[in-house]
């Protein structure tokens, strides 16, 4: 029995002593509360121009890594325009200063462009949609995703390269977003492909040049 009592004892010391350090909710202070996980509300930091000894050089302020782009500082494309980050269509796939998509791909076409592209095409879309872009990947016949876009349906083909690009790049229904895992300079890639591949599949001998079709014969 005394013991039961000297428990009960020490347990009401025990929290009439945190009362007594934490307070009661809602009880109004002057004093810094007690932070037992102050979850980094204060770090130490640098500020602009204050001398430090973490960088060689001794100076806070540092120039940022070779290549990078801040986002609304002007860059170059391949072609000479200069666009803001925000406002270029290699970025967007969107016409500068509009909500329309840009009609074709902004980045000069090539056969490396379309070999990289056939080889991300291969890796992130053929997966659902097939390396023939049919809509019969692995997820369609093992049951994961009964619907799958076939790529050379009508309203596909008709899309815009910038529509397309913004689908791969933010995903759309069932598919999910793209841009976070393939570099910009990729997806316009995998766009080229996909339009070789299209036309591989509802081209007819009119669309090849004349050498190509007097070989033919």
């Amino acid at each position: 029995m005394r013991l039961i009592i000297s428990i009960l004892l020490i347990g009401a010391a025990i929290g009439a002593a945190a009362f007594g350090i934490l307070g009661f909710q809602g009880k109004l202070s002057r004093k810094p509360p007690l932070e037992l996980f102050p979850d980094m509300d204060r770090q130490a930091k640098l500020r602009p121009m204050e001398p430090n000894h973490f960088y060689a050089n001794g100076v806070s302020s540092q120039l940022p890594p070779a290549g990078t782009v801040a986002r609304g500082e002007p860059i170059q494309t391949t072609t000479g325009a200069v666009y803001g980050f925000e406002d270029s269509p290699v970025n967007t796939g969107l016409v500068t200063g509009t909500t329309n998509f840009v009609e074709l791909n902004p980045l000069p076409v090539a056969a490396e462009m379309i070999q990289r592209g056939h080889e991300r095409f291969d890796i992130y879309c053929a997966p659902c949609h097939g390396k023939l872009g049919d809509g019969n990947g692995i997820t369609k016949k093992i049951g994961v995703m009964p619907a799958v876009a076939n790529l050379h349906d009508k309203r596909i083909v008709v899309m815009t390269d910038g529509e397309i690009f913004s689908t791969v790049t933010h995903g759309k229904g069932l598919m999910g977003a793209v841009g976070p895992l393939m570099p910009t300079a990729d997806r316009w890639a995998t766009i080229a492909y996909l339009r070789a591949l299209q036309l591989s599949w509802l081209g007819s001998t009119n669309d090849l040049p004349a050498e190509q079709k007097a070989a033919l014969k």
